[in-house]
């Protein structure tokens, strides 16, 4: 392991950038993102083409964003049950996002309502703590919010904004168990080594750092973890290297990123990012519409059921009469995939798809139909169903864009 990783942000204008974007350096990256508007996406008028950036560590994805950076994974890479770190969509929050991590000094700290305050090396979590894995979806709460209609503003991802990784790392239930929490803790706090241009401060309404919690029976249940390594190398930077919080089942934004401080609290946490930001309708499928919204918000959590569609992809030439193996994933909050049904005719006959083996509860599940078509335009349909009777919905709008659960449909033309 290096002593440290370094990710550069060369002052160069975009053009330039695109031609030299790779390795800059032994041991150094160059990061350079040109300036764009978020939610630019949802302006009305012609949609513009897809655009690509070729990151550090990573293979062109879809420029969503550049400040902060947000890219996007192209559907062909959900071909594999494990999506490659390199091809595994990038999100960040704040626009100061950590490009240098010295891994001899990194620390993470463990503190508030504890009897013993640790401050734990890389080598200490992986010398003093028994290693687990889990094979887990991470799903950004915005994934597919281009769809929802009409459009809001924020980060316009397709299906992308998600991945399939087996994350290895500590329990973070062991970590709390060392630092000796104190009796009625309540919750347990998150912060990364990311950080907002205009901090918030006491006297100005600056950016809140990104904080996010859980409650202390969730972050201690043995499920959550601190992982150092995602497909069994470590983390890519911007993927959240050296550690990342792993919720298992729920959405990517409790999923903090370059984690160095933990603390446990003896009352509820009341930060920025849980109290104002990433929250739902207190309805069923978290609905409402734009002339009636919803009074009551709640926290978004654990992911809904739904499924997308992997192949043919949108555009995609398909030949009549030839055998045509349609694709795709389903996935949910934990309770597990137990059915996938497929429609050729828009809805209205359907039937079941195959699954393939089964990774976990929080893996995704990759299904499978066969169909050889005539000539013709179609309307490809999946729903997926959870082990709890959880089925996706029919039409969905809420107005942050979130947890998107609709019937999946795709146009397919047949030559």
């Amino acid at each position: 392991m290096h002593a440290s990783r370094r990710l550069i942000l060369p002052p160069v204008g975009r053009r330039e950038f695109l031609k030299s974007v790779g390795v800059a350096a032994a041991g150094s990256l160059g990061l350079h993102f040109p300036r764009r508007l978020l939610g630019e996406a949802a302006e009305s008028g012609p949609a513009a083409p897809p655009e690509f950036l070729a990151a550090p560590e990573k293979v062109e994805l879809l420029l969503r964003t550049d400040r902060p950076p947000n890219l996007e994974t192209p559907l062909k890479y959900f071909r594999e049950d494990l999506t490659p770190n390199e091809a595994f969509y990038v999100r960040w929050h704040l626009a100061i996002v950590p490009t240098q991590v010295d891994e001899a000094a990194f620390r993470l700290a463990i503190a508030g309502h504890v009897e013993s305050p640790l401050s734990l090396s890389l080598a200490d979590l992986r010398r003093q703590f028994e290693p687990v894995s889990v094979v887990a979806v991470n799903q950004c709460s915005g994934n597919s919010r281009s769809h929802f209609q009409p459009r809001m503003p924020g980060v316009q991802w397709g299906n992308g904004a998600i991945g399939n990784a087996r994350w290895t790392g500590v329990r973070l239930r062991d970590l709390l168990a060392k630092a000796e929490v104190r009796a009625k803790a309540v919750d347990v706090s998150f912060n990364g080594l990311d950080g907002p241009t205009l901090p918030a401060a006491a006297n100005f309404a600056g950016t809140p750092d990104f904080v996010k919690s859980l409650s202390f029976e969730r972050a201690n249940d043995g499920e959550v973890m601190v992982a150092y390594e995602m497909n069994g190398k470590p983390l890519p930077m911007l993927n959240g290297f050296p550690l990342r919080l792993i919720v298992p089942g729920w959405y990517a934004t409790y999923w903090v990123k370059s984690l160095n401080e933990i603390t446990v609290l003896d009352k509820p946490f009341d930060g920025f990012w849980i109290s104002k930001a990433y929250r739902v309708p207190n309805t069923p499928d978290f609905q409402e519409s734009p002339d009636a919204l919803a009074k009551q918000t709640v926290p978004i959590n654990r992911m809904t059921v739904r499924s997308l569609f992997v192949r043919p992809e949108p555009g995609e030439a398909l030949r009549a009469g030839m055998p045509t193996e349609i694709e795709g994933l389903a996935l949910d909050g934990g309770k597990g995939i137990r059915r996938v049904e497929v429609s050729t005719d828009a809805g209205k006959t359907w039937a079941d798809a195959k699954l393939d083996r089964d990774l976990g509860n929080y893996s995704w599940r990759r299904w499978r139909f066969a169909w050889r078509p005539a000539q013709g335009r179609y309307t490809l349909m999946a729903r997926a169903t959870n082990a709890a009777g959880e089925v996706q919905t029919h039409s969905q709008w809420n107005r942050s864009g979130y947890a998107r659960n609709v019937i999946e449909s795709l146009a397919v033309t047949v030559a």
